[in-house]
């Protein structure tokens, strides 16, 4: 999934902050945001689908949109490792406040 969306939209206070994002095929989902992560110099956003069934999160990687400082795209992560690693680093910020299943 990806959307354009300026950076210094991304709140980091205590209401639920909800994300549409819109696939490929143009398709709208909604999602609540959780968390920027940094790892190894890139930044990824973890988001809990608001439509789904499972929990289920998803996390997508940022990227800057070129010629525009202020834009930037949230793209599917293909790498498992990467995708392991920011899980981890989720799960240990976060582990007070939600029960994980591994």
């Amino acid at each position: 999934m990806t959307e354009n969306k300026n950076k210094n939209e991304i709140p980091m206070d205590e209401e639920p902050t909800i994300l549409t994002l819109h696939d490929d095929e143009g398709n709208e989902e909604e999602f609540e945001f959780l968390d920027v992560i940094e790892y190894q110099d890139a930044q990824y956003i973890v988001l809990f689908p608001l439509e789904e069934d499972d929990m289920e999160i998803v996390i997508l990687k940022v990227e800057e949109i070129e010629g525009n400082d202020d834009e930037e795209a949230y793209v599917a992560v293909e790498d498992e490792g990467i995708l392991d690693a920011v899980y981890s680093i989720f799960k240990d910020r976060f582990k007070d406040e939600f029960e994980f299943e591994d």
